[in-house]
Protein backbone atom coordinates (compact mmCIF):
# COMPACT_ATOMS: atom_id res chain seq x y z
CA UNK A 1 0.00 0.00 0.00
CA UNK A 2 1.17 3.53 -0.79
CA UNK A 3 0.22 7.19 -0.66
CA UNK A 4 -1.24 8.67 -3.46
CA UNK A 5 -2.03 12.35 -4.81
CA UNK A 6 -5.60 13.05 -6.59
CA UNK A 7 -6.12 15.85 -7.88
CA UNK A 8 -9.86 17.70 -9.17
CA UNK A 9 -9.91 20.44 -11.70
CA UNK A 10 -13.03 22.06 -10.50
CA UNK A 11 -14.96 25.48 -12.20
CA UNK A 12 -14.93 26.76 -8.50
CA UNK A 13 -11.45 25.41 -6.55
CA UNK A 14 -8.86 23.39 -7.57
CA UNK A 15 -8.24 20.81 -4.84
CA UNK A 16 -5.87 17.81 -3.92
CA UNK A 17 -5.44 15.39 -1.68
CA UNK A 18 -2.83 12.49 -0.44
CA UNK A 19 -4.50 9.09 0.43
CA UNK A 20 -2.91 6.39 2.14
CA UNK A 21 -4.66 3.34 1.29
CA UNK A 22 -3.02 1.28 4.20
CA UNK A 23 -5.23 3.24 6.38
CA UNK A 24 -7.88 5.03 4.01
CA UNK A 25 -6.88 8.26 5.80
CA UNK A 26 -6.45 11.33 3.92
CA UNK A 27 -3.57 12.53 5.54
CA UNK A 28 -2.80 15.98 3.70
CA UNK A 29 -5.33 18.43 1.56
CA UNK A 30 -4.58 21.63 -0.12
CA UNK A 31 -7.50 23.69 -2.15
CA UNK A 32 -6.82 26.99 -4.05
CA UNK A 33 -9.52 29.29 -6.18
CA UNK A 34 -9.50 28.47 -9.49
CA UNK A 35 -8.88 31.92 -10.96
CA UNK A 36 -7.63 31.13 -14.44
CA UNK A 37 -11.39 32.25 -15.51
CA UNK A 38 -10.91 34.84 -18.47
CA UNK A 39 -14.32 35.67 -19.58
CA UNK A 40 -14.36 39.15 -20.69
CA UNK A 41 -17.48 40.86 -19.25
CA UNK A 42 -19.96 41.15 -22.46
CA UNK A 43 -18.91 37.77 -22.99
CA UNK A 44 -20.14 36.74 -19.67
CA UNK A 45 -23.57 38.45 -19.99
CA UNK A 46 -24.20 36.03 -23.18
CA UNK A 47 -23.84 33.12 -21.14
CA UNK A 48 -19.73 32.38 -22.52
CA UNK A 49 -17.43 30.83 -20.05
CA UNK A 50 -13.83 30.81 -20.98
CA UNK A 51 -10.68 29.90 -18.96
CA UNK A 52 -7.16 30.07 -19.56
CA UNK A 53 -5.89 26.16 -19.48
CA UNK A 54 -2.02 27.32 -18.66
CA UNK A 55 -2.83 29.44 -15.62
CA UNK A 56 -4.87 26.22 -14.13
CA UNK A 57 -2.66 23.75 -15.00
CA UNK A 58 0.21 25.88 -13.21
CA UNK A 59 -2.20 26.39 -10.27
CA UNK A 60 -2.62 22.41 -9.99
CA UNK A 61 1.14 21.81 -10.30
CA UNK A 62 1.90 24.56 -7.66
CA UNK A 63 -0.77 22.37 -5.58
CA UNK A 64 0.81 19.19 -6.69
CA UNK A 65 4.50 20.26 -5.36
CA UNK A 66 2.82 21.28 -1.52
CA UNK A 67 1.28 18.12 -0.95
CA UNK A 68 4.59 16.32 -2.22
CA UNK A 69 6.28 18.06 0.79
CA UNK A 70 3.83 16.28 3.02
CA UNK A 71 5.37 12.85 2.43
CA UNK A 72 6.94 10.86 -0.39
CA UNK A 73 4.31 9.86 -3.22
CA UNK A 74 3.91 6.75 -5.00
CA UNK A 75 1.39 7.56 -7.63
CA UNK A 76 -0.48 10.72 -8.82
CA UNK A 77 -4.46 10.47 -10.54
CA UNK A 78 -6.10 13.62 -11.78
CA UNK A 79 -9.93 14.35 -12.66
CA UNK A 80 -11.70 17.42 -13.12
CA UNK A 81 -14.72 19.31 -14.71
CA UNK A 82 -16.22 17.33 -17.72
CA UNK A 83 -17.14 18.78 -21.23
CA UNK A 84 -15.39 21.70 -21.28
CA UNK A 85 -12.53 21.55 -24.07
CA UNK A 86 -9.89 23.52 -25.28
CA UNK A 87 -8.00 22.91 -28.63
CA UNK A 88 -3.65 22.44 -28.67
CA UNK A 89 -1.56 23.66 -31.26
CA UNK A 90 0.94 20.65 -32.72
CA UNK A 91 3.44 21.33 -29.59
CA UNK A 92 0.80 20.77 -27.18
CA UNK A 93 0.17 23.96 -26.01
CA UNK A 94 -3.55 25.47 -26.34
CA UNK A 95 -4.59 27.23 -29.14
CA UNK A 96 -7.64 28.59 -27.52
CA UNK A 97 -9.24 29.34 -24.30
CA UNK A 98 -11.22 26.69 -22.10
CA UNK A 99 -14.46 26.56 -22.94
CA UNK A 100 -15.88 25.16 -19.80
CA UNK A 101 -19.08 23.14 -19.09
CA UNK A 102 -21.38 26.15 -18.21
CA UNK A 103 -20.64 27.75 -21.70
CA UNK A 104 -23.73 29.14 -23.12
CA UNK A 105 -23.03 29.47 -26.69
CA UNK A 106 -24.17 26.88 -28.21
CA UNK A 107 -28.39 27.23 -27.16
CA UNK A 108 -27.83 31.09 -28.64
CA UNK A 109 -30.53 31.40 -31.99
CA UNK A 110 -29.04 31.40 -35.31
CA UNK A 111 -30.40 33.34 -37.95
CA UNK A 112 -32.89 31.15 -38.35
CA UNK A 113 -33.97 30.78 -35.05
CA UNK A 114 -32.90 27.71 -34.67
CA UNK A 115 -29.85 26.30 -32.37
CA UNK A 116 -26.33 25.00 -32.78
CA UNK A 117 -27.38 21.67 -30.73
CA UNK A 118 -30.94 21.16 -33.02
CA UNK A 119 -28.76 21.26 -35.73
CA UNK A 120 -26.68 18.70 -34.74
CA UNK A 121 -29.38 16.46 -33.49
CA UNK A 122 -30.70 16.90 -37.72
CA UNK A 123 -27.36 15.62 -38.59
CA UNK A 124 -26.63 13.16 -35.78
CA UNK A 125 -29.99 11.45 -35.47
CA UNK A 126 -30.17 8.00 -34.08
CA UNK A 127 -26.16 7.95 -33.72
CA UNK A 128 -26.47 9.76 -30.07
CA UNK A 129 -28.15 6.76 -28.64
CA UNK A 130 -24.77 5.03 -28.83
CA UNK A 131 -23.47 8.11 -27.01
CA UNK A 132 -25.26 7.25 -24.24
CA UNK A 133 -26.21 11.19 -23.92
CA UNK A 134 -27.51 13.80 -26.41
CA UNK A 135 -25.82 16.99 -26.97
CA UNK A 136 -25.70 19.86 -25.29
CA UNK A 137 -24.43 22.98 -24.54
CA UNK A 138 -20.59 22.66 -23.59
CA UNK A 139 -19.89 19.83 -24.69
CA UNK A 140 -16.69 18.93 -26.23
CA UNK A 141 -18.27 17.80 -29.46
CA UNK A 142 -21.02 20.56 -29.17
CA UNK A 143 -18.55 23.41 -29.14
CA UNK A 144 -16.30 21.80 -32.14
CA UNK A 145 -19.17 21.80 -34.41
CA UNK A 146 -20.06 25.47 -33.11
CA UNK A 147 -16.40 26.25 -34.07
CA UNK A 148 -16.41 24.30 -37.60
CA UNK A 149 -19.97 25.69 -38.39
CA UNK A 150 -18.33 29.44 -38.06
CA UNK A 151 -14.65 28.25 -40.05
CA UNK A 152 -12.75 28.57 -36.32
CA UNK A 153 -11.68 25.25 -36.48
CA UNK A 154 -7.79 25.33 -37.07
CA UNK A 155 -6.61 22.87 -39.21
CA UNK A 156 -5.25 19.75 -37.21
CA UNK A 157 -5.62 21.22 -33.88
CA UNK A 158 -6.62 18.63 -31.07
CA UNK A 159 -9.24 18.63 -28.60
CA UNK A 160 -8.57 18.15 -25.01
CA UNK A 161 -10.80 17.73 -21.70
CA UNK A 162 -8.65 19.80 -18.24
CA UNK A 163 -7.34 16.91 -16.85
CA UNK A 164 -6.35 15.41 -19.98
CA UNK A 165 -3.91 18.77 -19.71
CA UNK A 166 -2.79 18.52 -16.66
CA UNK A 167 -1.59 14.66 -16.90
CA UNK A 168 0.11 15.94 -20.63
CA UNK A 169 1.91 18.11 -18.32
CA UNK A 170 3.06 15.71 -15.88
CA UNK A 171 4.33 13.38 -18.67
CA UNK A 172 5.67 15.89 -20.61
CA UNK A 173 3.86 14.33 -24.03
CA UNK A 174 0.74 14.57 -25.57
CA UNK A 175 -2.81 14.47 -23.56
CA UNK A 176 -4.67 11.13 -23.81
CA UNK A 177 -8.08 10.90 -22.28
CA UNK A 178 -9.94 8.15 -20.63
CA UNK A 179 -14.10 6.88 -21.58
CA UNK A 180 -15.21 8.44 -18.47
CA UNK A 181 -14.33 12.05 -20.10
CA UNK A 182 -14.32 10.74 -23.63
CA UNK A 183 -17.92 10.02 -23.16
CA UNK A 184 -18.93 13.16 -22.05
CA UNK A 185 -18.03 14.66 -25.28
CA UNK A 186 -21.22 13.40 -26.94
CA UNK A 187 -20.08 11.26 -29.38
CA UNK A 188 -18.22 8.50 -27.45
CA UNK A 189 -19.51 4.73 -28.48
CA UNK A 190 -20.30 3.71 -24.61
CA UNK A 191 -20.52 -0.11 -25.48
CA UNK A 192 -17.41 -0.26 -27.87
CA UNK A 193 -15.64 2.25 -26.26
CA UNK A 194 -14.02 4.07 -28.98
CA UNK A 195 -15.11 7.14 -30.62
CA UNK A 196 -18.36 7.15 -32.83
CA UNK A 197 -16.60 7.88 -36.39
CA UNK A 198 -20.10 7.62 -38.33
CA UNK A 199 -21.55 9.92 -36.09
CA UNK A 200 -18.32 12.18 -36.12
CA UNK A 201 -18.33 12.20 -39.63
CA UNK A 202 -21.96 13.11 -39.95
CA UNK A 203 -21.62 16.24 -38.18
CA UNK A 204 -18.49 17.36 -40.70
CA UNK A 205 -15.86 17.37 -38.10
CA UNK A 206 -12.04 15.71 -38.48
CA UNK A 207 -11.87 12.48 -36.03
CA UNK A 208 -8.22 13.44 -35.48
CA UNK A 209 -9.18 16.58 -33.72
CA UNK A 210 -10.45 14.25 -30.78
CA UNK A 211 -7.97 13.17 -28.43
CA UNK A 212 -6.60 9.51 -27.89
CA UNK A 213 -8.62 6.84 -25.29
CA UNK A 214 -6.42 4.97 -23.21
CA UNK A 215 -8.26 2.62 -20.14
CA UNK A 216 -9.36 4.41 -17.40
CA UNK A 217 -7.39 3.22 -14.06
CA UNK A 218 -4.10 2.64 -15.86
CA UNK A 219 -0.68 3.79 -16.12
CA UNK A 220 -0.41 7.26 -18.30
CA UNK A 221 2.89 7.63 -18.09
CA UNK A 222 5.57 8.73 -15.42
CA UNK A 223 6.34 12.23 -14.11
CA UNK A 224 8.99 13.86 -16.42
CA UNK A 225 11.90 15.62 -15.43
CA UNK A 226 10.26 19.00 -16.01
CA UNK A 227 7.14 18.26 -13.75
CA UNK A 228 9.35 16.56 -11.22
CA UNK A 229 11.14 20.00 -10.91
CA UNK A 230 8.56 22.02 -10.54
CA UNK A 231 6.35 19.76 -8.41
CA UNK A 232 9.32 17.97 -5.96
CA UNK A 233 7.54 14.60 -7.28
CA UNK A 234 10.40 11.88 -8.14
CA UNK A 235 10.64 11.33 -11.63
CA UNK A 236 9.01 8.48 -13.08
CA UNK A 237 6.51 8.77 -10.54
CA UNK A 238 3.57 7.23 -11.88
CA UNK A 239 0.58 9.12 -13.18
CA UNK A 240 -2.53 7.31 -13.77
CA UNK A 241 -5.10 8.45 -16.93
CA UNK A 242 -7.31 11.24 -16.39
CA UNK A 243 -11.22 10.25 -15.45
CA UNK A 244 -14.74 12.13 -15.19
CA UNK A 245 -15.23 13.81 -11.80
CA UNK A 246 -19.05 12.72 -11.98
CA UNK A 247 -17.08 9.10 -11.69
CA UNK A 248 -14.31 10.01 -9.73
CA UNK A 249 -16.91 11.27 -7.14
CA UNK A 250 -18.84 8.22 -7.24
CA UNK A 251 -15.58 5.92 -6.79
CA UNK A 252 -14.73 8.08 -3.61
CA UNK A 253 -18.48 8.05 -2.12
CA UNK A 254 -19.64 4.84 -2.32
CA UNK A 255 -18.09 1.87 -1.22
CA UNK A 256 -21.30 -0.42 -2.05
CA UNK A 257 -21.67 0.20 -6.07
CA UNK A 258 -24.35 -2.39 -6.07
CA UNK A 259 -26.88 -1.13 -3.47
CA UNK A 260 -26.31 2.33 -3.23
CA UNK A 261 -27.34 5.78 -4.96
CA UNK A 262 -25.42 8.75 -5.10
CA UNK A 263 -26.83 12.18 -5.11
CA UNK A 264 -23.90 14.62 -5.36
CA UNK A 265 -24.77 18.84 -5.26
CA UNK A 266 -22.18 21.33 -5.83
CA UNK A 267 -22.85 24.07 -8.32
CA UNK A 268 -24.94 21.51 -10.04
CA UNK A 269 -25.81 18.29 -9.16
CA UNK A 270 -26.27 14.30 -10.25
CA UNK A 271 -28.16 11.19 -8.99
CA UNK A 272 -26.42 8.09 -10.26
CA UNK A 273 -26.64 4.15 -9.84
CA UNK A 274 -24.36 1.76 -10.87
CA UNK A 275 -25.81 -0.53 -13.44
CA UNK A 276 -23.75 -3.90 -14.85
CA UNK A 277 -25.30 -3.77 -18.07
CA UNK A 278 -25.84 -0.85 -20.64
CA UNK A 279 -29.23 0.58 -20.44
CA UNK A 280 -30.40 3.62 -22.09
CA UNK A 281 -33.30 5.79 -20.45
CA UNK A 282 -33.94 9.10 -22.40
CA UNK A 283 -33.36 12.30 -20.31
CA UNK A 284 -30.83 9.82 -18.36
CA UNK A 285 -27.04 9.55 -19.68
CA UNK A 286 -25.36 6.32 -19.41
CA UNK A 287 -21.68 6.72 -18.60
CA UNK A 288 -18.56 4.23 -18.39
CA UNK A 289 -17.51 3.42 -14.72
CA UNK A 290 -14.07 3.32 -14.05
CA UNK A 291 -14.31 -0.64 -14.37
CA UNK A 292 -15.87 -2.78 -16.19
CA UNK A 293 -20.17 -1.58 -15.92
CA UNK A 294 -21.85 2.35 -16.10
CA UNK A 295 -23.37 5.10 -14.47
CA UNK A 296 -26.57 5.89 -14.97
CA UNK A 297 -26.58 10.00 -14.58
CA UNK A 298 -29.36 11.90 -13.93
CA UNK A 299 -27.60 15.12 -14.29
CA UNK A 300 -29.34 18.53 -13.09
CA UNK A 301 -28.11 22.41 -13.66
CA UNK A 302 -30.23 23.15 -10.55
CA UNK A 303 -28.28 22.52 -6.91
CA UNK A 304 -26.09 24.83 -5.25
CA UNK A 305 -26.46 27.74 -8.09
CA UNK A 306 -30.05 27.92 -7.20
CA UNK A 307 -30.03 28.47 -3.76
CA UNK A 308 -27.51 30.57 -4.42
CA UNK A 309 -29.47 33.00 -6.46
CA UNK A 310 -31.99 33.12 -3.30
CA UNK A 311 -28.96 34.13 -1.41
CA UNK A 312 -28.19 37.19 -4.16
CA UNK A 313 -31.79 38.00 -4.34
CA UNK A 314 -31.89 39.23 -0.40
CA UNK A 315 -28.79 40.28 -0.38
CA UNK A 316 -29.76 42.22 -3.64
CA UNK A 317 -32.94 43.70 -1.29
CA UNK A 318 -30.19 44.80 1.41
CA UNK A 319 -28.07 46.37 -0.82
CA UNK A 320 -30.58 48.49 -2.57
CA UNK A 321 -33.19 49.13 -0.24
CA UNK A 322 -31.14 49.52 2.60
CA UNK A 323 -27.88 50.51 1.66
CA UNK A 324 -26.33 47.21 3.35
CA UNK A 325 -23.29 46.44 1.14
CA UNK A 326 -22.94 43.09 3.13
CA UNK A 327 -25.25 40.84 4.72
CA UNK A 328 -22.79 38.49 6.88
CA UNK A 329 -23.32 34.52 7.16
CA UNK A 330 -26.53 34.94 4.97
CA UNK A 331 -25.99 31.12 3.53
CA UNK A 332 -26.24 30.07 7.42
CA UNK A 333 -28.99 32.70 8.03
CA UNK A 334 -31.25 31.58 5.27
CA UNK A 335 -31.06 27.59 6.35
CA UNK A 336 -31.62 28.33 9.70
CA UNK A 337 -34.77 30.21 8.67
CA UNK A 338 -35.66 27.33 6.46
CA UNK A 339 -34.81 24.86 9.77
CA UNK A 340 -37.88 26.97 11.58
CA UNK A 341 -40.45 27.13 8.37
CA UNK A 342 -42.79 24.15 8.77
CA UNK A 343 -42.05 21.15 5.98
CA UNK A 344 -44.47 21.46 3.40
CA UNK A 345 -43.82 25.22 3.91
CA UNK A 346 -47.79 25.78 4.25
CA UNK A 347 -48.36 24.78 0.64
CA UNK A 348 -45.69 26.80 -1.25
CA UNK A 349 -43.20 24.76 -3.30
CA UNK A 350 -40.56 25.63 -5.92
CA UNK A 351 -38.94 23.94 -9.03
CA UNK A 352 -35.75 25.49 -8.43
CA UNK A 353 -34.63 25.46 -12.53
CA UNK A 354 -33.68 28.64 -12.48
CA UNK A 355 -30.91 28.49 -15.55
CA UNK A 356 -33.33 25.66 -17.26
CA UNK A 357 -32.52 22.06 -17.66
CA UNK A 358 -29.55 20.78 -20.37
CA UNK A 359 -32.44 19.71 -22.97
CA UNK A 360 -35.04 21.84 -22.41
CA UNK A 361 -33.59 25.58 -23.02
CA UNK A 362 -36.57 27.89 -22.30
CA UNK A 363 -37.45 25.97 -18.60
CA UNK A 364 -37.75 28.33 -15.71
CA UNK A 365 -38.14 28.13 -11.86
CA UNK A 366 -41.56 28.13 -10.78
CA UNK A 367 -43.12 28.80 -7.44
CA UNK A 368 -46.85 28.00 -6.20
CA UNK A 369 -48.84 28.32 -3.45
CA UNK A 370 -47.96 31.87 -2.69
CA UNK A 371 -50.12 32.84 0.54
CA UNK A 372 -50.10 35.41 3.24
CA UNK A 373 -48.22 32.84 5.40
CA UNK A 374 -45.73 31.50 2.91
CA UNK A 375 -44.50 34.58 1.79
CA UNK A 376 -41.49 34.69 3.85
CA UNK A 377 -37.65 33.83 3.02
CA UNK A 378 -37.88 30.97 5.60
CA UNK A 379 -41.16 29.29 3.91
CA UNK A 380 -38.82 30.12 0.22
CA UNK A 381 -35.49 28.71 1.27
CA UNK A 382 -37.18 25.73 2.66
CA UNK A 383 -39.35 25.67 -0.14
CA UNK A 384 -36.27 25.72 -2.53
CA UNK A 385 -34.29 23.17 -1.09
CA UNK A 386 -37.44 20.58 -0.75
CA UNK A 387 -37.82 21.55 -4.74
CA UNK A 388 -33.62 20.20 -4.83
CA UNK A 389 -34.42 17.47 -3.12
CA UNK A 390 -37.59 16.24 -5.59
CA UNK A 391 -35.88 16.64 -8.53
CA UNK A 392 -33.12 14.32 -7.39
CA UNK A 393 -35.24 11.57 -6.13
CA UNK A 394 -37.19 12.14 -9.64
CA UNK A 395 -34.34 11.08 -11.55
CA UNK A 396 -34.05 8.35 -8.84
CA UNK A 397 -37.52 7.03 -9.47
CA UNK A 398 -36.98 7.09 -13.60
CA UNK A 399 -33.95 4.98 -13.29
CA UNK A 400 -35.84 2.71 -11.17
CA UNK A 401 -39.31 2.69 -13.79
CA UNK A 402 -36.02 1.54 -16.84
CA UNK A 403 -35.40 -1.08 -14.46
CA UNK A 404 -32.27 -0.28 -12.33
CA UNK A 405 -33.35 -2.02 -9.23
CA UNK A 406 -33.88 -0.23 -6.17
CA UNK A 407 -30.87 0.84 -3.73
CA UNK A 408 -30.19 -0.03 0.57
CA UNK A 409 -28.81 3.34 1.11
CA UNK A 410 -28.72 7.16 -0.41
CA UNK A 411 -25.09 8.54 -0.35
CA UNK A 412 -24.95 12.44 -0.13
CA UNK A 413 -21.54 13.94 -1.88
CA UNK A 414 -20.83 17.13 -2.78
CA UNK A 415 -20.36 20.62 -1.25
CA UNK A 416 -23.19 21.96 -1.65
CA UNK A 417 -24.76 19.00 0.32
CA UNK A 418 -22.39 18.66 2.83
CA UNK A 419 -22.70 22.11 4.24
CA UNK A 420 -25.97 21.89 4.42
CA UNK A 421 -27.23 19.50 7.18
CA UNK A 422 -31.37 20.12 6.30
CA UNK A 423 -30.57 19.50 2.91
CA UNK A 424 -29.47 16.10 3.78
CA UNK A 425 -32.44 15.76 6.26
CA UNK A 426 -34.86 16.35 3.83
CA UNK A 427 -33.11 14.45 1.08
CA UNK A 428 -33.04 10.97 3.45
CA UNK A 429 -37.41 11.59 3.76
CA UNK A 430 -37.68 12.44 0.25
CA UNK A 431 -35.74 9.01 -0.75
CA UNK A 432 -37.14 7.12 1.96
CA UNK A 433 -33.59 5.63 2.66
CA UNK A 434 -30.64 6.13 5.17
CA UNK A 435 -28.60 9.00 4.30
CA UNK A 436 -24.72 8.86 5.00
CA UNK A 437 -21.93 11.38 3.78
CA UNK A 438 -18.08 9.97 3.33
CA UNK A 439 -16.11 10.74 6.18
CA UNK A 440 -13.26 12.47 4.15
CA UNK A 441 -13.96 15.62 1.83
CA UNK A 442 -13.29 16.53 -1.96
CA UNK A 443 -14.49 12.61 -3.03
CA UNK A 444 -13.35 13.32 -6.72
CA UNK A 445 -9.80 14.08 -5.21
CA UNK A 446 -10.13 10.58 -3.49
CA UNK A 447 -11.74 8.70 -6.62
CA UNK A 448 -8.84 10.25 -8.72
CA UNK A 449 -6.46 8.72 -5.88
CA UNK A 450 -7.93 5.45 -5.93
CA UNK A 451 -7.40 5.51 -10.21
CA UNK A 452 -3.97 6.20 -9.20
CA UNK A 453 -3.78 3.00 -6.31
CA UNK A 454 -5.24 0.97 -9.12
CA UNK A 455 -3.14 1.53 -11.90
CA UNK A 456 0.06 0.97 -9.28
CA UNK A 457 -1.39 -2.50 -8.71
CA UNK A 458 -2.53 -2.26 -4.99
CA UNK A 459 -6.33 -3.32 -6.21
CA UNK A 460 -7.83 -5.05 -8.79
CA UNK A 461 -10.45 -2.54 -9.35
CA UNK A 462 -11.97 0.76 -7.97
CA UNK A 463 -14.38 -1.51 -6.18
CA UNK A 464 -12.48 -3.28 -4.21
CA UNK A 465 -10.50 -0.11 -3.55
CA UNK A 466 -13.39 1.39 -2.85
CA UNK A 467 -14.76 -1.39 -0.52
CA UNK A 468 -11.14 -1.51 1.58
CA UNK A 469 -10.59 2.68 1.58
CA UNK A 470 -14.45 4.58 1.96
CA UNK A 471 -15.68 5.18 5.16
CA UNK A 472 -18.67 7.12 6.34
CA UNK A 473 -19.46 9.98 9.00
CA UNK A 474 -20.54 7.91 12.17
CA UNK A 475 -19.52 5.07 11.39
CA UNK A 476 -16.83 2.84 13.25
Amino acid sequence: MGSHVGIDLGSTTLSGIVLDTATGEVVAQETAPDEAEVTSGPDRERGRSEWDLERMAEAALSLIGRLATTRSIDAVGVTGQQHGMALLDRQGRPASPFIGWQDRRCNERLSDGRTTIQQMLDRGEEGFRRSGCAPATGYMASTLFWLAERGALPAKAVACFAPDYLVGRLCGRDPVTDPTLAASAGVFDVERGEWNAELVEALGLPLECFPAVRPSATRAGGVSREAARRTGLAEGTLVAAPCGDNQASFAGSVGDPAHSVLVNIGTGGQTCVYVEQALFVEGLDLRPFLQPGYLLVGAGLAGGRSYRMLRDFVQEIGRQLFGIADLPDLYERLTQLAVEAPAGCDGLTCEPLFAGTRHELDRRGVWRGMSEASFRPGHMARALLEGLAEQYRGLYGQMLTAGAGERKQLIGSGNGLRKNPLLRAILAEVFGLPLQTPAHTEEAAVGAALTAAVAAGEFGSIGEAGEAVIRYEGAS
